[in-house]
C-alpha cells in the first residue's frame, strides 16, 4: 500500500509531512509527498476563501483530496476551519507537540517596557498587550524563518512563535522564553497535526485510526468546538487549550478585544469534549464574549 500526502509546500508544511510520513513508515507503509500551492501561500485575501482566513491555508489540499489526486491531507490542526467539508474527515490527530507560544529576543535578559515585539496574530496581539501594555507590538508577517531573519536584522526586538514550529524546523533560539496559559492561551489546535482522509475511503482510513493519539484528539475536538461556537473560519483573538485524562477534559479560553482592554477567560472540567467547550462558550457568552467577536466579525 502506498499513500499520497498532500501538504503544503512551505518548509515548516514539509516538515509536518515528513513527520505524518516517518510514522506511516513505522506501520510498513509507504508514501509519497506531493507539495501544492495553497492561496494562503500566494497571498490572497480571507475573501478569497469561502472559510475566510483558515480556509486560504488549507483549500486547494482538500480539493486534491475530494478529486483523489491525494490520499491523505495534513495540515496544521490551528489552521482548519470549524467543519470539515462534505466528504472529509479527520482520520487521526498524532500526538500533540508543544503547544505554547514563545517569545524568542534577540539579546538574553527580559524585555524592558518600550522594546518592540512582532505578530500578526489577533489573539497574540490582545494577549500581549494585557499582560505588557508598555510593549510596542509591531505587525509582522511572513513564515518562521522570514520572522527571525528580521529579529536578527533589528527590525524588531522580540517576537512570538508557536514552540511546535521552531521544534518541527529543528531551530533552537539561543534566547527564548514559554508563554504559560495564564499569559497567553494558544490558538485552537496548536501544536498539534489534522490528518484528512476521504470519509468514503476505507482503507486510508484504516491505517490514520492507528495514528491517532486518544488524548490529543480529544484536546483538538475541544478547542475546535469552541471555534465552531464562537469563530468558525475567522480570525479573531481567541485562544482555547484543552487536554485529556482520566478526570476527563480540562479546557480554558480566552476571549480579547485587540488592544487587551478587556479580557475575558473561561474554564470548564467535563466527561466529554462538548461538554467542555458547551460550558466555556456559555461562561463566555455569559460575560460578554459575543459582543467583542461580533464588532470584528
Amino acid at each position: 500500500m502506498k499513500l499520497r500526502i498532500g501538504t503544503r509546500r512551505s518548509r515548516l508544511a514539509l516538515a509536518q509531512a515528513g513527520e505524518v510520513a516517518e510514522r506511516l513508515a513505522g506501520l510498513g507503509i509507504e508514501t509519497e509527498l506531493v507539495p501544492l500551492s495553497t492561496a494562503g501561500d500566494r497571498g490572497a485575501p480571507a475573501t478569497a476563501s469561502d472559510a475566510g482566513v483558515k480556509g486560504l491555508f488549507v483549500a486547494e489540499i482538500v480539493q486534491a483530496l475530494v478529486r483523489g489526486d491525494v490520499d491523505l491531507a495534513v495540515h496544521s490542526a490551528k489552521d482548519l476551519p470549524a467543519e470539515d467539508p462534505e466528504g472529509v474527515i479527520v482520520g487521526a490527530v498524532p500526538p500533540r507537540a508543544d503547544p505554547f507560544d514563545v517569545v524568542v529576543t534577540r539579546e538574553p535578559g527580559a524585555l524592558a517596557d518600550g522594546a518592540s515585539i512582532g505578530t500578526s496574530s489577533l489573539r497574540r496581539r490582545a494577549q500581549l498587550a494585557r499582560w505588557r501594555p508598555a510593549l510596542r507590538i509591531v505587525e509582522l508577517r511572513g513564515n518562521v524563518d522570514t520572522r527571525l531573519a528580521k529579529l536578527e536584522a533589528g527590525d524588531v526586538d522580540a517576537l512570538v512563535l508557536a514552540a511546535a514550529g521552531l521544534a518541527r524546523l529543528g531551530v533552537s533560539p539561543p534566547h527564548a522564553f514559554t508563554l504559560a496559559t495564564d499569559v497567553m492561551v494558544p490558538a485552537p489546535g496548536q501544536g498539534a497535526l489534522a490528518l484528512q482522509a476521504r470519509g468514503d475511503d476505507a482503507a486510508t482510513r484504516g491505517v490514520l485510526e492507528r495514528l491517532d493519539d486518544p488524548p490529543s484528539r480529544l484536546a483538538f475536538e475541544a478547542e475546535r468546538a469552541v471555534m465552531a461556537a464562537l469563530g468558525g473560519g475567522c480570525a479573531l483573538p481567541l485562544g482555547a487549550y484543552a487536554t485529556a485524562g482520566v478526570d476527563g477534559v480540562r479546557l480554558i479560553a480566552v476571549v480579547a478585544t485587540p488592544g487587551g482592554t478587556e479580557v475575558i477567560r473561561a474554564h470548564a472540567r467535563a466527561a466529554d469534549p462538548t461538554e467542555a467547550a458547551g460550558h466555556v462558550v456559555q461562561a463566555l457568552r455569559s460575560a460578554g464574549a459575543e459582543r467583542i467577536l461580533s464588532s470584528l466579525r
